[in-house]
């Protein structure tokens, strides 16, 4: 090796660029962060090979609430109501978040983040909005539960955002919905305060910066205007990303227009709010203004189609969308399945439903150009979004990857050419075999280290909450 400290990772294919290339040998240093490639023989020789393999850049999931896979598949049923909604599985979300020990926040989120593991996700971006106990007592510490799911990220060897959303109501003109007590935050003074708090916690905690902390203003109908446009100061002043759930139902659009007379977007746009340090959750029913207003602000948009497929929220209009500008990157959301080539592959496919055509997104007709996109929205977006140096093998940048199995059943026959295509397009998690973060293997042949002890300690939760499993 060039250098007694670097450490050399190969296999039969790398990503590199845009394309996998074959005998190079991925380098690293001590700190776990990327120092480059080389194709030296005695480099080649001396790192470490993952054979019938190919490596890639680790995946970065933007959106998540790690303690909503606590209820997957818990409100897969037709409710009292005439119809069941987004409105309607919002209930039986509050009902089973009232339900949550902090111990509880800790074990599921543990759960969840394992699952990113070994789907090849090696940083989240964790939307916090639980805050209080269930009755809206604050904690002694108010940021008990953030800093359990951080604790869990960490314990699991993920990489983690925490986003701390500010929620202070059920909305315009709308009665106090006690469902929601754990979330609310009455004032930005006490938000910005609690976020400041937590900051210095994770500092201290997480010395080598695998949790920092950003700022999410639930939506627009959860905050007054003030408080949102004050938490949106601070977070640019403190240069931190600033993410928020933004057009993701109808009557989201009707109650703004309510009560401010603009739609979501064009609110935020006149505030100022749309820079690059914004992301918007879902994005789904913007109309061709908002959407320049968007392309305008260099922002990111966060599609979670998987979860807004479950949700009945809509289809994120991802070709108007990228062709004025926005950023797409991925979440889990609701964590119904955590899978972010699901995702990739439901952006589009959502959109040749609506359309009856075929390749929507793609931007070229050459074979590879819509599987790279959508995997660079999957990696380097999501990492633009979250501000962290992750999502490609670039000197400097972390060295979080993954590798798949070539013989996997559903990647394989591959060749160089088609394998983006067949993995975004095709892949199973089961061809997900080896992850690192930081230079560091966290999932071997598949299994994670403290695997059986996550899912049993989950599987208690669930028993617990839910009854004899």
């Amino acid at each position: 090796m060039k250098d007694t400290l670097e450490t050399g990772w190969t296999a039969d294919l790398v990503w590199i660029g845009a394309k996998f290339e074959s005998g190079v040998a991925l380098l690293t240093d001590a700190s776990g962060r990327v120092t480059g490639f080389s194709r030296n023989p005695n480099d080649l020789a001396s790192a470490t090979r993952f054979p019938n393999r190919a490596i890639l850049p680790g995946l970065v999931n933007v959106h998540s609430h790690s303690f909503q896979r606590a209820i997957r598949a818990r409100t897969e049923h037709r409710t009292s109501a005439t119809t069941d909604t987004f409105w309607t599985w919002r209930e039986a979300m509050y009902r089973a978040a009232n339900l949550l020990s902090p111990e509880d926040v800790y074990h599921v989120a543990r759960m969840a983040f394992l699952e990113m593991l070994l789907s090849g996700i090696t940083t989240v971006g964790e939307f916090h909005y639980l805050h209080n106990e269930p009755d809206g007592t604050r904690y002694q510490d108010p940021n008990l539960l953030p800093m359990q799911v951080i604790r869990a990220a960490e314990n699991v060897g993920l990489r983690i955002a925490l986003l701390r959303a500010a929620y202070a109501r059920a909305g315009w003109k709308k009665p106090e919905n006690r469902g929601q007590a754990r979330f609310i935050t009455p004032n930005a003074e006490t938000f910005i305060s609690d976020t400041e708090a937590l900051r210095s916690a994770v500092s201290k905690l997480s010395a080598a910066g695998g949790a920092w902390i950003g700022v999410a203003p639930h939506s627009i109908r959860s905050l007054p205007l003030e408080y949102l446009l004050r938490a949106a100061e601070y977070a640019r002043a403190e240069d931190l990303p600033l993410h928020m759930h933004a057009a993701e139902q109808p009557e989201e659009v009707e109650q703004c227009l309510e009560e401010h007379g603009l739609r979501p977007i064009e609110l935020l746009d006149k505030h100022g709010v749309l820079d690059e340090r914004f992301t918007a959750i879902h994005a789904i029913h913007v109309n061709g203004d908002e959407i320049a207003s968007l392309g305008r602000g260099k922002v990111h948009v966060c599609a979670c189609p998987t979860s807004e497929r479950n949700l009945g929220d809509g289809v994120v209009p991802a070709d108007r969308l990228m062709n004025s500008g926005p950023r797409i990157c991925f979440g889990s959301d609701s964590n119904i399945q955590i899978n972010l080539f699901e995702d990739a592959r439901e952006l589009e496919y959502h959109l040749r439903m609506q359309k009856l055509q075929r390749a929507v997104l793609a931007t070229e007709s050459e074979e590879t150009r819509l599987a790279e996109r959508l995997f660079q929205s999957a990696t380097l977006r999501g990492a633009e979004a979250l501000g962290v140096p992750v999502g490609e093998f670039e000197p400097g940048k972390a060295a979080d990857f993954f590798a798949v199995d070539l013989d996997d059943p559903s990647i394989a026959g591959s060749e160089p050419k088609s394998l983006l295509s067949n993995l975004v397009f095709s892949l199973e998690r089961t061809a997900i075999r080896d992850v690192f973060v930081g230079g560091r293997q966290i999932v071997e042949e598949g299994r994670h280290p403290r695997q059986v002890e996550i899912v049993n300690e989950f599987k208690n939760v669930q028993r617990r909450l839910w009854g004899q499993l």
